[in-house]
């Protein structure tokens, strides 16, 4: 090459922003690979926890109630365990989807900064977060399978509206782990906000959203928390799906109080990660 002839350059162009549907894949996607290698991290909490519960109680406890008379007139005429199992579903997705939306979202933003290397990409903020959320409801669905394939293998299911309870499950999920994700997404410290969580939220709301016992044997001033619990709202869906039971107003107004909750959650979501993330 000559002296003083001009050197050929190459330009390169800067990479195309994903369409909307094409981001979120590409999230999950990011997601599943991890996951693909690491499942057997999520097992005991994922599968083996929720069984354990079916064992303990839809076998054990569920024996000791056989033995009363008139036990199956409070669970509509059917055994216990299948009267809980549909439930248990219910609450293993919103246990599963809190802890999915509180560590591993800080973690995204502050130890592992998984979040701040997809911002670095085309993807946008409401991308990364409705692609987390995505993830957490797939992931939700695939354990939740797995449980059920176990349910029925110990009698818990009835019919096959089982299979409309597992959708009822992850919508459940799905619409606690919106809001929460939200809530993680606005943490600056530690997570010690989280604790409090699990300690005054999600506990109680296992415990007195009639997964073990109707709500109707609560006292009355009882009541109205469990009203405004997404995890009742859940399995009396998931409950109407595998027993056949329930009204269209009911379930209308149960799958509405989830929907409502599942879109302000993402919303709130979505706006904190775009301010979060914002270059």
């Amino acid at each position: 090459m000559a002296v003083g002839e001009r050197v050929p350059t190459t330009r390169v162009r800067p990479a195309a922003a994903p369409g909307r549907v094409h981001g979120l894949l590409l999230v999950v996607e990011s997601f599943w690979r991890w996951y693909r290698r690491n499942w057997r991290a999520t097992a005991v909490s994922s599968v083996l926890q929720p069984l354990l519960f079916l064992l303990a109680f839809g076998l054990g406890f569920g024996s000791l109630i056989a033995t009363r008379p008139g036990a199956e007139a409070a669970t509509g005429g059917v055994p216990y365990l299948v009267w809980l199992a549909p439930a248990l579903l219910a609450m293993s997705t919103v246990q599963s989807a809190a802890f999915e939306m509180t560590y591993p979202v800080l973690s995204g933003f502050k130890w592992q900064r998984v979040y701040l290397g997809m911002a670095a990409t085309p993807l946008t903020g409401a991308q990364i977060a409705l692609g987390h959320l995505l993830w957490v409801a797939a992931k939700m669905t695939l354990t939740g399978a797995v449980y059920l394939v176990l349910i029925a293998l110990f009698g818990g299911a009835a019919s096959p509206g089982v299979l409309g309870s597992l959708a009822a499950a992850v919508l459940t999920g799905a619409a606690v782990a919106a809001p929460v994700m939200a809530f993680s997404a606005s943490r600056e410290d530690e997570g010690a906000a989280f604790n409090a969580l699990f300690r005054f939220v999600v506990l109680p709301m296992t415990l007195f959203s009639g997964t073990f016992f109707p709500v109707a044997a609560l006292p009355g001033w009882v009541r109205p928390l469990a009203w405004v619990s997404p995890l009742w709202h859940g399995t009396e869906l998931a409950r109407a799906a595998a027993l056949g039971t329930g009204t269209a107003g009911a379930l209308l107004g149960h799958l509405a109080y989830l929907s409502v909750l599942l879109a302000v959650g993402a919303w709130l979501s979505v706006r904190l990660f775009t301010r979060r993330l914002a270059p």
